[in-house]
C-alpha cells in the first residue's frame, strides 16, 4: 500500500464486516473467497459490464489475477482506503456478486464535484435473472445513507434500477 494513502472514513467509524438480509449476506471480501469469486466473475462477464460499465473483467482474467485483486481489496479494507464486500447466499456457499465503496481519490474514479464516496456493485448472471440486483441496489442505498459517514455518495453503476 502506498504510505501516502489515508483512510477516507473518520477514525471513530468502524465499518461492519458482515451484514445479513433475508435475501443475501454482504461480508468483507478476503483472499479466502477466491474460488467462489473467480467462478462468479468468469460466469458473468457480460452482466458485470452491463451493470457496472467498463472493461473489467475480460476472458483473460486468471485465478491468480483474481487472487491478487482480492488480496488488495482485503488489505485496503483493513487500512480503510476502500471497502469491498462479497455478496453471498445465506449459507455463504456461493458468491452472488460484489460491492465496492471507494474514495474519490482513486485515479480511475470519476465522480461529480463534492462526492465523498463512490459506490459500485455487480451480481452474477444467475442472481440478476432471479431479480437480486434491484434488491441489492436498494438495500445498499439505504445502508450507506443510514450507517456510513458520507454526505454525498455517487452510485457509478451504469444500470440503476428504479
Amino acid at each position: 500500500m502506498n504510505v501516502e494513502q489515508k483512510s477516507f472514513i473518520p477514525d471513530s467509524f468502524t465499518p461492519k464486516e458482515r451484514v445479513e438480509t433475508i435475501d443475501f449476506v454482504l461480508r468483507k471480501l478476503t483472499a479466502k473467497d477466491v474460488d467462489m469469486d473467480y467462478e462468479a466473475v468468469m460466469s458473468s462477464i457480460a452482466i458485470i459490464h452491463q451493470i457496472r460499465g467498463g472493461s473489467w473483467p475480460d476472458s483473460t482474467l486468471t485465478h491468480e489475477d483474481d487472487l491478487i485483486d482480492l488480496c488488495w481489496h482485503q488489505r485496503e479494507f483493513e487500512f480503510g482506503t476502500s471497502f469491498a464486500y462479497t455478496l453471498t447466499n445465506l449459507e455463504g456457499t456461493k458468491c452472488l456478486g460484489c460491492l465496492y465503496i471507494y474514495p474519490t481519490s482513486k485515479p480511475w474514479i470519476t465522480a461529480p464535484e463534492g462526492t465523498d464516496a463512490v459506490v459500485n456493485m455487480w451480481v452474477t448472471q444467475q442472481a440478476y435473472d432471479q431479480g437480486l440486483y434491484p434488491k441489492l441496489f436498494h438495500f445498499v442505498q439505504a445502508w450507506i445513507a443510514q450507517e456510513w459517514p458520507f454526505q454525498h455518495v455517487f452510485y457509478s453503476n451504469i444500470e440503476k434500477p428504479e
